[in-house]
């Protein structure tokens, strides 16, 4: 059996994998620009200046509704007018919106980018961070609900990634 045979009858290695180098310049890049929702909770639990400021793109009731401990609340319609008020162009910015479904944290992380900002969008976003058993603040103040065993093992203190 040629190797040939092999990929045309695979439906997943129809299209062959990318060379070694194009794997590590893409999933070099990917990283550049996303950042996983356990590794922003790790890095703000942890205390102290993190490095980066984690900006919500939703809505004012969105907003109400829980967030990140610590986001400032920029509406991603409002980043060109409001963010040279509330961001420092110094410090790297990491973007969340709702979750995988929705892409407000990919287009408030484009409006940054245009401003001269760094970034990185948070993979997951408000609703990752929730499953994954993350404390919230919400307009009652702070909660936290038990991991989804989907998202992150039972009893352990990270998925171990």
């Amino acid at each position: 059996m040629t190797s040939q045979s092999i990929i045309t009858g695979n439906p997943v290695l129809q299209v062959p994998p990318a060379s070694s180098a194009a794997a590590v310049a893409f999933f070099g890049g990917s990283l550049a620009f996303h950042a996983d929702v356990s590794d922003v909770a790790t890095t703000l639990e942890a205390g102290g200046d993190p490095g980066f400021v984690v900006l919500d793109s939703r809505s004012t009731a969105s907003w109400e509704q829980g967030r990140v401990p610590g986001a400032v609340h920029l509406p991603a319609a409002l980043i060109a007018e409001q963010a040279a008020g509330l961001l420092d162009p110094a410090v790297p910015v990491i973007t969340y919106c709702w979750g995988p479904g929705c892409n407000g944290a990919t287009k408030a992380a484009l409006a940054l980018a245009e401003l001269g900002y760094q970034v990185k969008e948070m993979l997951g976003g408000f609703e990752y961070w929730v499953r994954e058993g993350f404390a919230y603040e919400t307009g009652e103040g702070p909660e936290r609900r038990t991991a989804d065993p989907l998202t992150a093992p039972r009893g352990a203190e990270d998925c171990g990634c």
